[in-house]
């Protein structure tokens, strides 16, 4: 079913529960296509209903995968990959928030901030543009403070707010030593006093701010009576129930139930993991991918078998002894006489094909986070904020680019 034209904008007012509805619509139609993971199936569902693209993906090697990873659509596979592919991009497409010129950062504000961090803080800082001048920054989940910091102009006051001791003190006498008028606090957001800490005059602002501890700044800050706050949300997954819980009318209404498994799915793009890390990454998924095979024999049960997290210095030891340590842990029956090598060779080659079907499940990736920070609009809405949602950077500074900003009149 063709897409029909949805035009590229900030989105505000209307424009938020229409693309919400579209885009509610669409994951809902093709959930079947884009919830089984390659990577626990030997067979996805929907390949019986498409074999020509099933084979065309199983077809690809492991690097074909990784040049398509960042923009599935643009890949030229079978149907319904194409039609699917311009779907996606239509409905998840929002423009750049408009940007100002921030005024000079102060002598050494950036020492000791990674430089992608900090390119992340200037761009996020120059999209924050409120009606009225804000007087006092609340950077939630704060860490050291950098993205408060960087806010701070003359006559304004800053709190940080961090639960890891070590960061408040870090963040503390940084600030100090910067002279600027901040204070950090350690507090857990999610506790029941966090609300106390939330005044009507503060202006909450969170960059990458997981799961729960965001949706915890909207419902608080909304509830204290703040004017203006600005969120560019990040790990919908990372969440204290089994199930997404949605907070705006639209998204309660949805038929759509979200997994953690599917709330991980806007996470799946990486865009900064060096040669290395990647190595490490595709040889320890190969051998997890090679072991679900065996574990399968010795079970006899058709069916992945989760495993627990690894230490990196596993992936140093011989494949076989991989295994049975890993079969130990699961308390599987004797391994007995394997083909080794081409167990673990049979890993490599299942690790392709999992990474070129789920290039099927990464048209999905944008239109759902996409869902996700509209419930989170939505919600702002019905508490009576005007709302800009657009993105605040380009997507190689970081796929979690996507700036809600809200304001009372």
């Amino acid at each position: 079913m063709p897409a029909r034209a949805v035009d590229p904008q900030v989105l505000t007012g209307e424009n938020l529960l229409a693309r919400f509805t579209a885009l509610d619509a669409f994951l809902t139609r093709h959930q079947a296509l884009w919830k089984p993971r390659p990577f626990t199936h030997l067979q996805l569902p929907w390949e019986a209903s498409y074999p020509e693209l099933a084979t065309w993906l199983r077809g690809r090697s492991l690097e074909d995968a990784e040049s398509a990873h960042n923009q599935p659509a643009l890949l030229d596979a079978p149907e319904p990959f194409a039609t699917l592919a311009a779907m996606s991009l239509a409905l998840s497409t929002v423009d750049e928030l408009p940007s100002h010129a921030l005024e000079a950062a102060g002598h050494r504000l950036n020492v000791d901030v990674p430089g992608r961090k900090w390119r992340q803080i200037e761009a996020f800082a120059s999209r924050l543009n409120f009606a009225d001048t804000p007087k006092h920054w609340l950077d939630w989940c704060s860490g050291k403070g950098h993205l408060g910091r960087r806010l701070l102009q003359t006559g304004q006051q800053l709190t940080c707010l961090e639960y890891d001791p070590a960061l408040v003190a870090s963040g503390q006498a940084l600030s100090q030593r910067h002279q600027l008028p901040a204070l950090h606090v350690e507090q857990d957001v999610l506790a029941a006093n966090a609300a106390s800490l939330l005044k009507a005059d503060h202006t909450p602002v969170a960059l990458h701010a997981c799961g729960d501890l965001h949706v915890r700044l909207i419902q608080l800050a909304s509830a204290a009576g703040c004017k203006q706050l600005a969120i560019a949300p990040c790990c919908y997954n990372r969440i204290s129930i089994s199930r997404y819980s949605p907070i705006s009318s639209a998204a309660m209404a949805s038929g759509l139930q979200l997994s953690l498994d599917d709330l991980a799915l806007p996470m799946s793009e990486t865009v900064t993991a060096g040669a290395r890390v990647r190595r490490q990454r595709d040889t320890s998924m190969a051998r997890r991918l090679a072991f679900d095979l065996l574990q399968r024999q010795l079970r006899g049960v058709d069916e992945y078998l989760p495993t627990p997290s690894l230490p990196s210095t596993w992936l140093d030891k011989p494949f076989a002894d991989y295994c049975h340590h890993l079969a130990e842990l699961k308390e599987l029956s004797t391994i007995g006489q394997q083909d080794w090598p081409a167990l673990e060779a049979a890993g490599w080659q299942r690790l392709a094909h999992v990474r070129n079907l789920e290039l099927l499940r990464g048209l999905f990736r944008r239109p759902l986070e996409l869902w996700l920070v509209l419930d989170r609009a939505l919600f702002l809405l019905e508490q009576g904020y005007r709302i800009r949602l657009g993105t605040f950077c380009e997507t190689p500074l970081t796929p979690r680019n996507f700036l809600l900003l809200a304001e009372r009149s």
